[in-house]
Protein backbone atom coordinates (compact mmCIF):
# COMPACT_ATOMS: atom_id res chain seq x y z
CA UNK A 1 0.00 0.00 0.00
CA UNK A 2 1.36 3.40 -0.95
CA UNK A 3 1.88 5.72 2.01
CA UNK A 4 -0.04 9.00 1.99
CA UNK A 5 1.77 12.31 2.06
CA UNK A 6 0.30 14.16 4.98
CA UNK A 7 1.04 17.85 5.10
CA UNK A 8 -0.80 18.57 8.33
CA UNK A 9 1.55 19.69 11.11
CA UNK A 10 -0.58 17.71 13.58
CA UNK A 11 0.42 14.46 11.86
CA UNK A 12 4.08 15.39 11.99
CA UNK A 13 4.12 16.41 15.65
CA UNK A 14 2.70 13.21 17.15
CA UNK A 15 4.93 11.16 19.39
CA UNK A 16 4.99 7.39 19.02
CA UNK A 17 2.97 7.12 22.24
CA UNK A 18 0.29 9.51 20.92
CA UNK A 19 0.12 7.70 17.60
CA UNK A 20 -0.22 4.41 19.43
CA UNK A 21 -2.98 5.80 21.66
CA UNK A 22 -4.97 7.13 18.69
CA UNK A 23 -4.69 3.74 16.98
CA UNK A 24 -5.80 2.02 20.17
CA UNK A 25 -8.80 4.34 20.50
CA UNK A 26 -9.69 3.86 16.84
CA UNK A 27 -9.66 0.05 17.22
CA UNK A 28 -11.86 0.21 20.33
CA UNK A 29 -15.47 -0.39 19.32
CA UNK A 30 -16.85 1.82 22.08
CA UNK A 31 -14.66 4.88 21.48
CA UNK A 32 -16.34 7.33 19.08
CA UNK A 33 -14.33 9.41 16.64
CA UNK A 34 -15.53 12.47 18.52
CA UNK A 35 -13.52 11.36 21.59
CA UNK A 36 -10.37 11.23 19.46
CA UNK A 37 -11.21 14.70 18.13
CA UNK A 38 -11.57 16.05 21.68
CA UNK A 39 -8.34 14.44 22.96
CA UNK A 40 -6.06 14.82 19.94
CA UNK A 41 -7.83 17.27 17.60
CA UNK A 42 -7.98 14.58 14.91
CA UNK A 43 -11.05 14.39 12.71
CA UNK A 44 -12.39 11.07 11.45
CA UNK A 45 -10.62 11.75 8.15
CA UNK A 46 -7.32 12.37 9.99
CA UNK A 47 -7.72 9.12 11.93
CA UNK A 48 -8.39 7.19 8.72
CA UNK A 49 -5.20 8.59 7.16
CA UNK A 50 -3.20 7.85 10.32
CA UNK A 51 -4.47 4.28 10.35
CA UNK A 52 -3.70 3.87 6.65
CA UNK A 53 -0.13 5.05 7.23
CA UNK A 54 0.56 2.95 10.31
CA UNK A 55 -1.23 -0.36 9.77
CA UNK A 56 -0.51 -3.20 7.41
CA UNK A 57 -2.83 -3.28 4.42
CA UNK A 58 -4.89 -6.21 5.70
CA UNK A 59 -5.21 -4.74 9.19
CA UNK A 60 -6.29 -1.40 7.78
CA UNK A 61 -8.91 -3.03 5.54
CA UNK A 62 -10.24 -5.09 8.45
CA UNK A 63 -10.49 -1.98 10.62
CA UNK A 64 -12.28 0.01 7.90
CA UNK A 65 -14.84 -2.77 7.46
CA UNK A 66 -15.45 -2.79 11.22
CA UNK A 67 -15.94 0.96 11.66
CA UNK A 68 -17.76 1.85 8.46
CA UNK A 69 -21.29 2.80 9.44
CA UNK A 70 -20.88 1.57 13.02
CA UNK A 71 -23.17 3.50 15.36
CA UNK A 72 -20.79 3.29 18.34
CA UNK A 73 -17.99 5.01 16.40
CA UNK A 74 -20.16 8.06 15.76
CA UNK A 75 -21.66 9.59 18.90
CA UNK A 76 -24.32 11.49 16.93
CA UNK A 77 -25.60 8.24 15.42
CA UNK A 78 -25.32 6.52 18.80
CA UNK A 79 -27.47 9.21 20.46
CA UNK A 80 -30.20 8.77 17.85
CA UNK A 81 -30.54 5.10 18.72
CA UNK A 82 -30.09 5.37 22.51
Amino acid sequence: MKKSNLCSPAHLSLSKAETSRIIEMAWDDKTPFEAIKINFNYSEKDVIELMKMNLKKGSYETWRKRVTGRKAKHSKKLQCYA
